[in-house]
């Protein structure tokens, strides 16, 4: 079975579908790996890496797509580049479904069975297929980071013969992958950390990293069967709202991280809210893609309010690190692959009743086959 991985031509994308090691893994299962020539230079993996890990280097893309049986991809496939796949191919990868009814149409009218990266089950079996919580363990990891750059003060507490420097305050917003990895990265950095989540389920989680969990009584909330929160009525996003800017005030940074797949992103911080936080503080907004949690975001830039508040809407802010982005994204790949492997006849055998191929199959045999798009 021939795979591809193309070089992700999104001018600010920087990871790569299979690292080397990925690479020399499915190479040892029989697959025939091909990779477009410089895709993994931004991950710090140049071609001799590849090569040395048993892959075939490619120039020509358009030959490499025709030619393949099973395209990796990190971000959703140009449209133009969909019809160069021959038919009964697969492809993988952030398909962003909800973005664009356009590319999936393309895929089913291709024949070629779509397996989408988003779609896969939150299942305790799927896990370590799941590409959202790999990438925004780093996304948390990130913003934390990023925050504590543009900070004019320090994060952890000091003692010195100067006097005593009161530790930061973090607040987090929304306590699923991304919010976990801020509050455990926060703490490590030695700040103060308070968290909030409609869900009261996870309050014990943020107790368990050392932060304060933040209660706001807003009525009865619960989640979803995948574990996300559940859309709230206007009444309880206003009740929300009036217990959050209290915090927001004496935070010295604050980190959103609520997106809700397939919709747009909640607002969670309006202008008067940031207008009541203190000059110099920071707002990372991690739904910034998903038209972001923060009332003045723009996507893939930083700005200054009025007030002084200084508010970080980058896309996709693993794109920081993407050497390790790379590497979780390549093993999520490896391992969906390897679930399903027939080692005897070194193929992918696409099980259509498995309960993970349901989750995540757009597309098959000319059809789209998933529930939730098919109309």
């Amino acid at each position: 079975m021939r795979l591809f991985v193309p070089k992700e031509i999104q001018s600010l994308e920087t990871r790569v579908a299979l690292v080397p090691a990925a690479v020399s893994k499915l190479v040892g299962m029989g697959a025939l790996v091909a990779i477009e020539s410089g895709s993994g230079m931004a991950a710090g993996h140049p071609d001799a890496d590849y090569l040395s890990a048993g892959a075939a280097i490619i120039a020509d893309r358009a030959a490499a797509l025709g030619d393949a049986d099973f395209v990796l991809r990190v971000l959703p496939a140009p449209l133009e580049e969909i019809a160069l796949q021959k038919p009964g191919s697969l492809a993988t990868g952030l398909m962003d479904p909800f973005g664009s009814r356009e590319r999936i149409e393309r895929y089913a009218n291709g024949r070629i069975t779509a397996l989408c990266s988003e779609l896969i089950p939150r299942s305790t079996l799927a896990q370590k297929m799941d590409v959202l919580s790999s990438q925004a363990n780093l996304a948390g990891y990130m913003a934390v980071v990023t925050a504590a750059d543009q900070l004019d003060s320090i994060l952890p507490m000091m003692m010195t013969p100067a006097g005593t420097i009161s530790p930061a305050k973090v607040f987090i917003l929304g306590v699923g992958v991304a919010g976990l990895q801020a509050i455990a990265t926060a703490r490590r950095l030695g700040a103060r950390v308070e968290a909030f989540d409609t869900r009261p389920v996870v309050e014990e989680q943020v107790k368990s990293l050392g932060a304060r969990f933040v209660k706001i009584d807003i009525g009865e909330v619960g989640q979803t069967e995948q574990g996300y929160a559940r859309e709230l009525t206007p009444e309880q996003v206003q009740k929300q709202r009036e217990g959050m800017a209290k915090v927001c005030a004496s935070s010295d940074i604050v980190i959103t991280t609520a997106k809700v797949f397939g919709r747009k992103a909640p607002i969670l911080l309006t202008r008067e809210m940031i207008s009541g936080m203190r000059p110099g503080s920071i707002i990372v907004d991690l739904a910034a893609e998903g038209g972001g949690n923060v009332e003045e975001t723009i996507v893939d830039r930083e700005i200054v309010t009025p007030s002084g508040v200084r508010i970080i809407g980058w896309a996709a802010l693993e794109r920081k690190v993407p050497r390790h982005a790379s590497q979780m994204f390549a093993a999520n790949m490896v391992n969906l692959i390897d679930h399903f492997w027939d080692r005897e006849a070194k193929t992918f055998p696409l099980k259509t009743d498995d309960e993970i191929i349901q989750g995540c199959m757009l597309t098959h045999d000319g059809h789209i086959v998933h529930d939730r798009f098919k109309a």
